[in-house]
């Protein structure tokens, strides 16, 4: 496995995005199949790990830190604060954004102890709070990074001038916000804000979400919990205008010799060093497979091609619904 600089980190040029083992796409996954696609990442050469304190309300973290603990010192952790789930009277839980620092600093508690680890190596902000300054967040973080329980910060799903409002009160390690083919808001403003800093770029979603992983996706049998239900993107009259854009997409990996998962993934790698994927997976063919893009060359003139034909002018619908789209800072195209 070839790697990339993430802050002081040398990390797998591919990371492993965890959330769906728990999390978003359906039922979460066995104990044991969790097992099976995490220790098969760090046999493949995987060292980047990325969860969250929201996946499964903590149930990610706590498999990360069943699983992983004897292996801790092979790789580089991350995980995410100011979004998580509050248990209601009925037991439930919502789902909400918080970034006031004593929450913040709760959050890393929880999570120091559910992942079995005395530090997290990068511990992001998962959305800014726009009720909270992102420089009250941002010192929080710096606190916890002078205690020793963090190693570095990072900011999830923002904009390039709350990056630099962020990167004035402690240094950003690192960016994650949503990167692929069919959603390329970090070319307006971000990727370049990162790069101005030497902040690392995370591109989770690097497969569409499932879209460009050559798999047919039975939008109508998607799990009640599903997120992509909300995603306008999947509608069933926006999702068949997208199937449209497929067949020349396939015949394009077919002509670089690679699946069109390992497509999607070459590609991002082919954007910039600074660039980290972490797909994400509940199956360890598709994650062999998703590892192998390194090793993928495409030249200019198909990296052309592939951008002319799958872009934000020919997808059809917004990546987010509007109550997703208000939650979230960063750029969108006009």
């Amino acid at each position: 496995m070839k790697n990339r600089p993430l802050g002081p980190f040398n990390v797998s040029a591919i990371g492993l995005g965890c959330m769906n083992l728990s999390y978003a796409y359906g039922a979460p996954v066995s104990r044991e199949q969790g097992e099976r696609v995490l220790l098969s990442a760090l046999d493949a050469g995987v060292t980047f790990f990325d969860t969250a304190a929201l996946y499964g309300f903590g149930a990610n973290e706590t498999l990360l830190g069943q699983v992983m603990k004897p292996h801790r010192q092979k790789f580089t952790l991350a995980s995410k604060c100011g979004m998580q789930g509050i248990e209601q009277s009925d037991g439930s839980k919502l789902r909400v954004i918080d970034g006031r620092p004593e929450t913040i600093k709760k959050t890393c508690e929880d999570a120091l102890r559910r992942l079995q680890t005395d530090v997290i190596d990068l511990y992001y902000l998962h959305r800014w709070d726009k009720q909270v300054p992102i420089e009250d967040s941002v010192g929080a973080l710096s606190d916890l990074v002078r205690q020793g329980k963090i190693q570095t910060v990072g900011l999830s799903e923002v904009s390039a001038s709350t990056l630099r409002k962020a990167h004035a009160v402690h240094p950003i390690a690192a960016v994650q916000t949503e990167y692929s083919l069919w959603t390329r808001n970090p070319e307006i403003a971000l990727l370049q804000a990162c790069r101005d800093f030497g902040a690392a770029f995370v591109a989770f979603s690097p497969v569409a979400r499932g879209f460009l992983c050559g798999v047919d996706l039975d939008i109508a049998g998607f799990d009640p919990k599903d997120i992509r239900r909300s995603m306008p993107r999947f509608s069933p009259e926006n999702y068949a205008a997208n199937l449209k854009l497929l067949p020349a997409y396939h015949a394009l990996a077919q002509e670089a010799g690679c699946s069109p998962a390992q497509l999607a993934l070459a590609w991002l790698l082919h954007k910039g060093e600074d660039i980290i994927p972490i797909p994400g997976t509940t199956s360890v063919n598709h994650l062999l497979d998703d590892l192998a893009s390194v090793d993928v060359k495409l030249d200019a003139p198909l990296m052309v091609r592939l951008e002319a034909l799958i872009n934000q002018n020919t997808v059809v619908g917004n990546r987010y619904n509007a109550q997703a789209n208000i939650e979230v800072d960063t750029e969108t195209f006009a």
